[in-house]
């Protein structure tokens, strides 16, 4: 079986493991590219837009663990 080429959000936030309104609020954000197809207007990504999008969280991350901010929005509201 051939992988998709789009995906809806609800894909994506299953990918991602978060929420239909955490996933809608990305694609808002312009943080994941998404366009919009038919007369409802519903959101589509694609499955390469998605593995970049990953790949470019896991290079945000090791960077904020590389300069030592990783967390600190986390631990600066819990004191």
């Amino acid at each position: 079986m051939a992988e998709k080429r789009f995906l809806t959000l609800a894909d994506v936030g299953e990918v991602l493991n978060i929420s239909s309104s955490q996933t809608y609020a990305l694609v808002r954000s312009g943080e994941l590219p998404a366009i919009q197809i038919g007369g409802r207007g519903q959101w589509r990504v694609e499955s390469h837009v998605l593995e970049e999008f990953i790949a470019r969280a896991y290079e945000k991350s090791a960077a904020a663990v590389r300069d030592g901010s990783a967390g600190q929005a986390r631990e600066q509201t819990t004191h």
